[in-house]
């Protein structure tokens, strides 16, 4: 990222985003991250609920996230370079730092900007999360085998 808050994305990013247009919709993640997604993409999680009037007239709760969603989201259009440019309170929000080093992370739907120290503490908390998932399968398993013996021996 520059000085100007400016970073260049990838050619393979460019190239899939020019498929929607150059319209994208940057949005700060609960994670410590700032996204970047087509704006189609971005339309389609914004209207993804059909009851979402009645939730909102419900829910305290859902009120606070659509404020969140909506409080931090911004338009903007990828520039001739192939640039986007956070917005100074999305880089504050994010640990961004102006001519930083930063992590752009390819998320299917998008792309996600991360401060180098806290991506590599995110893949650290993905990865145990994996761990304890994987171990959690096992022991299930292992459990079912068991069960399953037992039933074998009435």
């Amino acid at each position: 990222m520059d000085a100007n808050g400016r970073v260049k994305l990838s050619p393979r990013v460019l190239e899939d985003f020019a498929r929607s247009g150059s319209d994208v919709v940057l949005h700060c993640l609960p994670e410590g991250a700032v996204a970047v997604y087509p704006e189609k993409v971005f339309e389609a999680m914004r209207h993804a609920e059909s009851n979402a009037a009645e939730r909102a007239g419900k829910s305290m709760v859902y009120r606070r996230e659509q404020r969140r969603f909506g409080a931090w989201s911004c338009s903007q259009r990828i520039s001739a370079q192939g640039r986007v440019t956070i917005p100074p309170e999305y880089r504050e929000f994010a640990g961004l730092a102006a001519a930083g080093s930063v992590v752009v992370a390819g998320v299917e739907i998008g792309v996600e900007i991360w401060d180098a120290a806290r991506w590599q503490e995110e893949q650290r908390k993905l990865m145990e999360h994996a761990r304890e998932k994987g171990e959690q399968e096992m022991n299930d398993d292992l459990q079912g085998h068991i069960s399953d013996r037992e039933e074998d021996r009435k």
